[in-house]
Formats: structure tokens, sequence, C-alpha cells
């Protein structure tokens, strides 16, 4: 597949504000730039389930790189040099582990699985996930087994702007659940990823998708 090279995210170095959510975004923010949007979240860019693989191990990060969907370089300001710096790749989760798996002794790719469930696990309430998952399955029944769980640990991870932390989802109002159970199937079940790191708009994007996540959401349902 033919990727788009210049998926950027910027560690910001100043305040500013997603212009689609309304989210005060301080320094140290991870933002996308969008011209005819201007600044937006991870989350609003459809990039928070991504994870940061920072700079350091060539052979990791090309193979990362090469088993991903959708990839960005994360870019950071130095004001020493007056340049961006490449300081790492966002990458799926699943494209890191099978590079890993590559790149690193299995004992070694399994310390390091850990190693990020473990990070995982401390910023998550479990009851509140628990709770998120429980009408994920009431709303969808016929969603995969144990699917539930995943759209609740992605959504309900705490300080990172998904919309499990907006306070509607925390009262786990119908709406919130439908956006999450939504987002889950553009990235998991759709092509929707393939179309970013080509280079299409995000709504361009979502509107290509439109009619299998429809039916998929129909399907969940029963």
């Amino acid at each position: 597949m033919n990727k788009n090279a210049d998926l950027k995210v910027f560690i910001s170095n100043r305040d500013s504000k997603c212009e689609e959510c309304g989210e005060e975004l301080g320094r140290k923010s991870w933002i996308t730039l969008k011209e005819e949007k201007g600044v937006l979240c991870l989350s609003c860019a459809d990039m928070d389930h991504l994870l940061f693989l920072p700079s350091g191990d060539a052979a990791l990060t090309r193979r990362s790189r090469k088993h991903s969907r959708l990839s960005a370089v994360v870019l950071k300001w130095s004001r020493s040099r007056k340049r961006y710096e490449r300081q790492g790749l966002l990458v799926e989760e699943f494209a890191l582990e099978q590079a890993e798996q590559e790149c690193l002794a299995d004992d070694e790719a399994r310390a390091r699985k850990r190693e990020r469930e473990a990070e995982r696990r401390a910023v998550l309430d479990d009851r509140y996930v628990t709770s998120f998952a429980e009408r994920v399955r009431e709303s969808f029944p016929h969603c995969p087994p144990k699917r539930e769980h995943i759209i609740a640990e992605h959504a309900c991870l705490k300080y990172s702007g998904r919309i499990g932390r907006s306070e509607s989802a925390k009262q786990l109002d119908g709406q919130a659940i439908h956006l999450a159970v939504t987002a889950h199937i553009r990235h998991a079940e759709t092509p929707y990823d393939e179309l970013l790191a080509k280079g299409h708009d995000r709504d361009e994007a979502r509107d290509a998708v439109r009619d299998t996540v429809d039916q998929i959401i129909k399907d969940w349902k029963g």
C-alpha cells in the first residue's frame, strides 16, 4: 500500500484549543494541524488509538511502520536548533507487537507487552470500564465476544480526550456508548485507517466507510 509519509503529530510548545471539540490543550499536548480546521486533538483527528514508539531502534521503527495501516511521525520544536525534531512514531498496537516479535527474543517481546498492559491498567478505573462494557453489550448484544471490553478500555482511558472521558460517558449516556462503538467499528472493521494513511481527508474517509459502519451497527444490535 502506498502510505502517506506526511502524516505528522506535533508536541505543542504553546497553549491552544481543539477547533472541533473545544478542549483546551496546554503545552506538551499532542496535536495535528489541519489547514481548514486548525489545531485538532488526537481524539478528533482519529489517531488516539495509536501507540507511541520512541526513536532509537531503527529496525523496530521500520517494521512497526510497515505493519501499521496508519502511522504518524511525532515532532517537537527544538528552540536551540530552531527546527522540528523527530521524537518517534505513532503506530497501531498490533503492528508494534508484530515488529517486536520480529526484532526481539520472545521473552523480551512478552516483557514489553506486559509493561504496556501495566501502564494501561494504571490509568483505568476498573469499575467504570466494567460498567461501560456492560452497557456496550446491552446496547449491541451481537457484537463479537469480548469486543465490549476492548471498546470500553479504549474509551475510558483517563486523560486521553477520548469520548469515554466526557461527562455523558461517565453517566453511561446512550449517545456516548454509540459514538465509542462507532469509532471502534470504523478503525477495526473498515479500511478507514488505510484511507487516512493514503492522504484522504477525514470526512471523505468517513463517508467512504459509512455504509459498512451502519450495516455492522445494525448487525451488532440485532
